[in-house]
């Protein structure tokens, strides 16, 4: 009876732990970002994710080897990109909805993908068959070196991500 008793205690604390892990997801590793703002067009977009750190390592090779594979764009969750209006993305419409914002980089350009599963871990359940838009975009070195992945929009509706010494850039409307 006592083990039972143990083995029930030890299953309780196991699960309590494992939901105040997920209910506390700021002491991730790689904690949640929320950055948002307002077009000129009255479309609000944001965009919801998780900031992964370099800590050392070279992203593209032992962190985030990414080079021609489909990456969430973030950590953790899938990067969420949210509008409140049809919006226009580098030319291309988005419509209004929320979408899984998914990355291919390959030779320096990044394919950015707007995919209608946006509530999934990562890439795993990630099917080219929802996605929504592609966009191609030239990468960049950045200005000035940025530890976590960091998201960016600025009032005339660029949107920046900065990780390490990359930078891409796209811009919506």
């Amino acid at each position: 009876m006592k083990k039972i008793f143990a083995f029930a205690l030890l299953i309780g604390l196991f699960s309590a732990q494992k939901s105040f892990a997920q209910d506390n997801k700021s002491a991730l590793p790689s904690p949640p970002a929320k950055v948002t703002e307002t077009l000129a067009s009255g479309a609000a977009i944001a965009i919801s994710y998780s900031q992964p750190a370099v800590k050392g390592r070279t992203i593209g090779k032992n962190l985030e080897p990414m080079e021609g594979k489909v990456w969430r764009t973030g950590a953790n969750d899938a990067t969420v990109f949210e509008t409140t209006k049809e919006i226009s993305v580098e030319g291309k419409t988005l419509a209004a909805g929320k979408y899984g914002l998914f990355s291919i980089v390959k030779n320096g350009e990044w394919t950015i993908i707007f995919n209608k599963t946006w509530k999934q871990w990562g890439a795993f359940q990630y099917k080219e068959a929802d996605d929504v838009l592609r966009i191609q975009v030239k990468g960049s070195k950045a200005p000035s070196f940025s530890e976590r992945l960091t998201f960016l929009i600025d009032k005339s509706g660029k949107v920046s991500l900065l990780w390490g010494d990359n930078q891409v850039n796209f811009q919506t409307k």
